[in-house]
């Protein structure tokens, strides 16, 4: 049967095997972006970030040994092949967690919500799809590339935090990067004041099991195919304006990796959401609400394709093959996402 499908169509299907993953771990195991952030900034708790440390420590550490047997060829991905543009990182963090805080959702976070019958995360999700196509390829393109040009990388020390330390102390790859992936496994699994549970523990593995094995299948078809296929793993902003195009235009685009993933995240959510009995159909009775979504979506949107990547894309994906690009953005969302938080909960007005 796999030999009927060319390269995309495979690419596609292991995206969709990863995204059923992903969206089942969103409903079934809360792992969530903006929810981790909210918890361990109002709630008092750290267990959505220790599952997000543990998901990006296996990632990191599965990544660095399956490259260096040559089963994940990383050094072609989009992160590793390029030059690196910290201020792209910083300002496109920025506006993509202060995106996410104002519409409530990450891309990801908006995928899964919509598989659980939230008509308001379609509305992020068409927005933030069309908005990151007006930057990629819209009115925006030319000012985004003017101002973040995309340049083949010329240094012979690949963007990787990795590599650097090989290159510049003589560290075995493999072995700087699984350190700095088990400094992130300790952190998640050390019972610090609440201790984390087995089912945090299991879905933080399978969020990095999917991770893997997107740059693991990819690497694969790459190898097989006569078919020019990306070196990825996931992200969902981008994808989610090829699958908004791929819904229009099918017979005349390609389909992807990412609408494979996008599709994948929409059923996964749905079935895990009728399991948990927590799916029901629910809508915006909120102008004001609705206002607040479609400008957070927007400025996501924008925001993503700027820094190449959301809190998934950059804060897992990339994280796990240490680029540079990682670290930075995932903060700058961060800090994004608590100016957003502050001003949603807090306001920036001056108490009387």
């Amino acid at each position: 049967m796999l030999e009927a499908l060319d390269g995309n169509e495979l690419s596609a299907l292991i995206g969709l095997i990863g995204g059923i993953l992903l969206g089942l771990a969103a409903r079934m195991g809360r792992f969530c972006t903006l929810g981790a952030i909210e918890d361990a900034t109002y709630g008092g708790s750290q267990i959505r970030v220790r599952m997000w440390a543990i998901a990006l420590g296996l990632s990191i550490i599965s990544v660095h040994f399956l490259s260096n047997f040559g089963l994940i060829n990383s050094l072609a991905s989009l992160y590793l092949s390029t030059e690196w543009n910290p201020y792209s990182s910083v300002l496109g963090g920025l506006l993509f967690g202060y995106g996410m805080a104002i519409c409530g959702n990450c891309g990801y976070g908006a995928l899964a919500r919509l598989g659980g019958g939230d008509l308001r995360s379609f509305v992020i999700v068409l927005v933030m799809g069309v908005s990151a196509y007006i930057t990629i390829s819209g009115p925006l393109a030319k000012t985004r590339a003017s101002l973040f040009p995309v340049m083949p990388l010329e240094s012979p020390i690949p963007p990787s935090l990795s590599y650097l330390g090989f290159h510049s102390l003589g560290i075995n790859p493999v072995i700087g990067g699984s350190t700095i992936g088990v400094i992130f496994l300790i952190y998640g699994l050390y019972n610090w004041k609440n201790k984390i549970q087995f089912n945090s523990i299991f879905w933080s593995v399978i969020v990095a099991v999917a991770i893997v094995a997107g740059w693991l299948g990819t690497s694969w078809i790459a190898s097989i195919s006569y078919d020019p296929i990306a070196i990825q793993s996931f992200t969902f902003v981008a994808p989610a304006g090829e699958t908004i195009l791929y819904a229009m235009y099918g017979s005349a685009i390609n389909i992807k990796f990412g609408i494979g993933a996008v599709l994948g995240v929409l059923i996964g959510a749905f079935i895990g959401s009728l399991i948990k009995g927590h799916f029901r159909w629910e809508a915006c009775e909120d102008p004001r609400e609705l206002k607040r979504q479609i400008l957070g979506a927007s400025i996501m949107g924008v925001g993503a394709v700027i820094s190449f990547g959301c809190s998934v894309g950059q804060g897992l994906t990339a994280f796990s093959t240490l680029s540079y690009s990682a670290p930075i953005t995932l903060f700058c969302i961060f800090i994004g996402a608590r100016i957003g938080l502050f001003q949603l909960i807090e306001g920036f007005q001056p108490a009387e």
